[in-house]
């Protein structure tokens, strides 16, 4: 469904040219949930921006490569034409849902108007839409909800919102870029939970963009580990938990705090720690 090749991206900043992505190969099946991990500054971010061509600065260059969407070529689209594809085939869950929403109007009246642009329906048809789509992503009490303005709404609430907007044109894939970040742990797991029951119940592939490993054990098939612009390992996650082979790899997973770890647990090698986790997390 989505094949990255040699892709390079370059800022030309007052002190010079920043290399954010070298050379990035990346691919994803129909479904696949891929997690796309990195510290901040490995230029994780940068790729799945460039998806959308959303780097958001004239600074930005891609100066190589080629991003295949279902065997067309995003990177050679006018600005016309990627205004069909975001949303409608491609669909971008922000970190921040604060400044993703706009305080002045409902989430409804948001909702609605994605809806409408990615759909030629009426604005009834647009309002039925918005709340069926209020209720898979398992909004409580979504009639209600469809009338609130953010601040009214908790923070999972919120993030919520932000999934149904972007599922608002059933797109194939999603762009998941930390949606999880500024939620508590509690929260982090509703939302994970959610995603994984859309990608079940619709096949929508999705690209997780996190730092953590936890959230990669919790959702994701495939990882794709990224440093300093660079690609440094990809496989399996399963295999990535239980026995990474790349240092920076290992120093990631093993970054990941065990609170909550068993007593019974402590005395087992990390290694095998690790599997029971992602098994446990898996079932």
């Amino acid at each position: 469904m989505l094949e990255i090749k040699n892709l390079s991206v370059d800022f030309h900043t007052d002190g010079g040219i920043v290399h954010a992505v070298q050379n990035v190969n990346l691919s994803m099946g129909e479904g696949e949930i891929r997690g796309l991990v990195g510290e901040s500054g490995s230029g994780k971010s940068v790729t799945s921006m460039t998806i959308l061509q959303l780097l958001g600065t004239r600074r930005a260059r891609i100066s190589s490569g080629e991003i295949l969407f279902e065997g067309k070529n995003l990177l050679e689209l006018s600005s016309k034409e990627m205004g069909t594809v975001r949303g409608r085939e491609i669909g971008l869950v922000s970190q921040n849902a604060l400044s993703a929403l706009d305080p002045s109007f409902t989430v409804g009246a948001q909702l609605v108007e994605v809806i409408r642009r990615h759909q030629n329906v009426s604005k009834q048809e647009a309002k039925d839409q918005a709340l069926d789509t209020f209720r898979l992503v398992a909004m409580p009490d979504p009639e209600q909800k469809l009338r609130a303005y953010q601040h009214q709404l908790s923070g999972g609430q919120r993030q919520r919102v932000v999934i149904a907007m972007a599922l608002a044109g059933r797109p194939r894939l999603l762009l998941a870029d930390e949606p999880t970040t500024a939620l508590d742990a509690t929260v982090q797991k509703q939302i994970l939970d959610l995603l994984l029951e859309i990608n079940q119940k619709l096949g929508t592939g999705i690209l997780m963009v996190t730092h953590d490993f936890g959230v990669v054990s919790h959702l994701c098939q495939t990882v794709t580990v990224m440093r300093k612009g660079r690609i440094v390992e990809d496989g399996p996650a399963h295999a990535m938990l239980t026995a990474p082979e790349h240092p920076y790899t290992q120093s990631l997973i093993n970054s990941v705090p065990k609170l909550d770890l068993e007593d019974s647990m402590r005395s087992v090698p990390r290694a095998e720690r690790r599997l029971h986790v992602f098994e446990e997390i898996s079932a």
